[in-house]
């Protein structure tokens, strides 16, 4: 198994060589040279599997240079029912599925410690950055972007951990209050938040500029965290087999996933299963009104927003008009020709986006090529998810978050009565709680220890979206 990069210049890699790098050295995303296929014996002999077992397997298709008596340690040191406790279920199962309506399915991927499915990727993600770093006799300095999530996972996930630090970023006063105390009443000395003076695709662009920085990257030693780091995604990709074959009874059966996305890497993950071979029908993304992907999966032009055109809203995770994952499927899509790749990404940043829809005057017509990869899309608006929040508590006595609200509703938009329609949840809803009462008129339930979280005292710094004064802030801190 080796890695090329979806721009093409950088040289091929093992999985550990790119583990803690994010970027390719020609600014591109790391993706297998091949993806690994799953016979339907194996499959089958995965149904017994607990999830750490189960991630274990998959993860030893894509990182056959870690010891495999290494990787199975690895994996049931981060899936246990101590680390996803957060529920009133059977904590053991990891990623329970819970059926709402006929053929309509939750999983649950936000019991871990900061109530968001971050965590499913973010712990295992923590637990091989220390385990590389031990190999290697090095450290690591984190830099990274969030618009909610992402952040604090990355942050309970790396506390503490031997020789890493993280500097995070979020978008100044663009989290909900729940978010934001999770963050910034981080107390421990290997964690830095950076609220930034503007939106998230502000700070997302910060990262990459600092990480195609090659000698500032080499010299500070900085890694990433975000979905570009292929690891994290491969890590993704497990909870679509879990949530498939906890659906199904045999591998004749399909079933289909909806995922609230932003930055497209959530769904990314179910994209490389699909192409793995797990049998999915359907891959239906689910956007806020930030809807350049919807506009893209319905018409094949992608146009990102500008800073002041993306909206705040009530789903604040999906508030990304740039999706930074997205490069992998249009990879896939244009048949991994990275010249045209590099060249249509180009065009995103010198002309706001490109256009597949065959259409006189564009780019390419490959968005005729889209349903061969089971995708399609739908939005939903701040209405449509206090409607659905309320629904669903009407009819079933469950309370969702905002971004999986934005998820059912698509779902139930999209759902085929003869296939599963299995609908990812983003987070707990205690984190929205501000929605939930405009919603409900009650506040959510609320794990214990997370009662009076925003009262925390908290600490962070607030800095402009300026390229030099991130990297001096960063140099100050590490000593590098």
């Amino acid at each position: 198994m080796h890695y090329v990069s979806t721009r093409g210049i950088a040289a091929q890699h093992s999985f550990s060589e790119i583990l803690l790098g994010g970027l390719a050295e020609d600014g591109g995303l790391y993706l297998p040279d091949s993806y690994p296929q799953i016979s339907s014996a194996e499959l089958n002999s995965w149904r017994q599997f607990s999830y750490a077992e189960l991630a274990c397997a998959i993860l030893a298709k894509f990182a056959p240079d870690i010891p495999l008596a290494d990787l199975r340690a690895l994996t049931e040191k981060t899936y246990t029912a101590a680390v996803y406790g957060n529920t009133t279920g059977d904590a053991s199962q990891i990623t329970p599925l819970r059926q709402l309506k006929s053929g309509l399915y939750l999983q649950a991927l936000s019991n871990g410690p900061t109530l968001a499915f971050k965590d499913m990727a973010m712990q295992m993600l923590g637990n091989l950055f220390e385990y590389t770093l031990a190999q290697q006799h090095a450290e690591l300095n984190i830099f990274g972007a969030t618009s909610g999530d992402t952040g604090s996972a990355a942050e309970y996930a790396m506390r503490g951990k031997r020789g890493i630090r993280v500097f995070m970023l979020s978008p100044h006063k663009k989290m909900s209050v729940f978010q934001t105390a999770q963050m910034f009443s981080l107390m421990d000395d290997n964690i830095f938040n950076i609220a930034v003076d503007g939106v998230f695709d502000d700070c997302q662009d910060l990262v990459k500029a600092v990480s195609n920085d090659l000698n500032f990257k080499k010299q500070q030693k900085i890694g990433t965290v975000n979905s570009i780091n292929w690891a994290r995604v491969v890590a993704q990709v497990v909870y679509y087999f879990r949530g498939y074959l906890s659906a199904t009874s045999s591998n004749d059966q399909q079933v289909s996933f909806t995922v609230p996305s932003g930055n497209f890497g959530n769904i990314c993950a179910g994209h490389i299963a699909r192409m793995m071979g797990l049998p999915i029908a359907k891959l239906v993304v689910a956007t806020n009104e930030n809807d350049v992907l919807d506009e893209f999966f319905k018409t094949g032009r992608y146009q990102v927003r500008l800073s002041e055109q993306t909206y705040h809203t009530s789903s604040p995770s999906m508030d990304i008009s740039k999706a930074s994952n997205f490069e992998r499927f249009v990879f896939d899509l244009i048949g991994r020709d990275s010249v045209r790749l590099a060249a249509l990404f180009h065009k995103v940043e010198t002309e706001g986006g490109f256009d597949l829809s065959g259409a006189p005057g564009s780019d390419g017509d490959e968005f005729a090529r889209v349903a061969e990869f089971g995708f399609s899309s739908g939005k939903s608006v701040h209405a449509d998810r206090l409607a659905t929040i309320r629904s669903l508590y009407a009819s079933d006595g469950v309370i969702v978050d905002t971004h999986t609200a934005d998820g059912i509703k698509v779902a139930l938009e999209q759902r085929n009565p003869h296939i599963p329609m299995i609908v990812l949840e983003t987070a707990l809803p205690a984190k929205f709680n501000e929605t939930i009462r405009e919603a409900l008129g009650m506040d959510a339930p609320r794990p214990p220890g997370f009662e009076h979280i925003e009262a925390l005292p908290q600490r962070f710094v607030v800095l402009p979206a300026d390229v030099a004064q991130m990297k001096a802030y960063i140099a100050g801190k590490t000593g590098l």
